[in-house]
């Protein structure tokens, strides 16, 4: 699905999920200049690298259990678990299960923000 800047959505969250073997999966949902909405498809083993970036995130587990990076501290999370980072702390998830995440940002993530991701996922890197 094509994420439609500032359209209203009612979608059932499961029509969304995608695996890869290759790494996590973020398929965007919606999003305006202000917001961007994502679900995060995590395999066991895979992770969204711990960064930084200068965006507030709200993450809610939907499916699975893992790790999640919040600030200095690394948290076992499940199905329910909420997760919430401000801007400039660091942030990361590590699957245990298959794991689903809703994420929300904002502002919407440039590319500067998402360097470090690029970079430790090149490397396999989860911190």
């Amino acid at each position: 699905m094509q994420e439609e800047v500032g359209k209203p959505l009612v979608t059932p969250y499961r029509d969304h999920v995608r695996f890869q073997s290759e790494a996590f999966v973020a398929v965007p949902l919606a999003g305006t200049p202000r917001v961007r909405i994502l679900l995060v498809n995590l395999l066991p083993g895979q992770f969204l690298p711990v960064h930084a970036p200068g965006v507030d995130l709200v993450a809610l587990v939907l499916e699975g259990e893992g790790t999640a990076a919040a600030g200095e501290s690394e948290v076992e999370v499940a199905a329910g678990s909420v997760v919430v980072v401000p801007a400039g702390f660091e942030r990361g998830f590590r699957a245990h299960t298959g794991m689903v995440l809703l994420v929300v940002v904002s502002p919407p993530p440039t590319e500067a923000d998402h360097a470090e991701v690029v970079r430790k996922l090149r490397e396999g890197r989860w911190r």
